[in-house]
């Protein structure tokens, strides 16, 4: 399962595997309960866990930094019900957050999400990075000519030019 298929839906708790989108909605597996159904997107609003970011005291962050740093600091998750114990958490996880912007239930609802993450061994990454990994492997290999292909489909892609109908002389 990959970090960049996730979503969260507004109105449902917990987190989404996005499977197939469609016009007017979609199909979905939740994380908690491993079921699969269609969302409609006129009751609901998507939010990718890539495009969130939180606010901090400088400039707005990923919630993969929240996230990671939650992975790398050795203190236990507080329980999703005690508002002060998640506020003291975080103030020691990422003292750099905004508190007065982020709110309680907000930081309950990334307790909850990176339990849910774990639970289901989701790896903490963005996309761009697996992108950077990839094309640094790709740089090992030579160089393809790409000059004369390229020409080569200009030349197809370019209609021929039809001669201009001819207009009739008045008398």
């Amino acid at each position: 399962m990959e970090y960049s298929k996730l979503i969260s839906v507004t109105g449902l708790g917990g987190l989404f595997e996005m499977i197939a989108s469609k016009t007017d909605g979609a199909i979905v597996r939740s994380l908690d309960e491993q079921t699969t159904k269609f969302i409609s997107s006129r009751q609901h609003s998507f939010s990718h866990l890539e495009s969130i970011e939180i606010y901090t005291v400088r400039d707005n962050v990923n919630l993969v930094d929240i996230l990671k740093a939650m992975e790398t600091s050795g203190e236990p998750l507080p329980s999703e019900k005690d508002a002060a114990a998640i506020k003291k958490y975080f103030e020691k996880v990422y003292p750099n957050m905004d508190f007065d912007r982020v709110y309680a239930s907000d930081m309950k609802k990334m307790v909850r999400w990176y339990s849910i993450l774990k639970k289901n061994d989701v790896e903490i990454k963005l996309r761009e990075d697996d992108q950077a990994e990839d094309a640094a492997e790709e740089t090992t290999e030579e160089p393809v000519a790409v000059e004369t292909v390229k020409e080569e489909v200009v030349a197809e892609a370019k209609p021929k030019k039809k001669a201009a109908p001819k207009k009739k002389a008045e008398e």
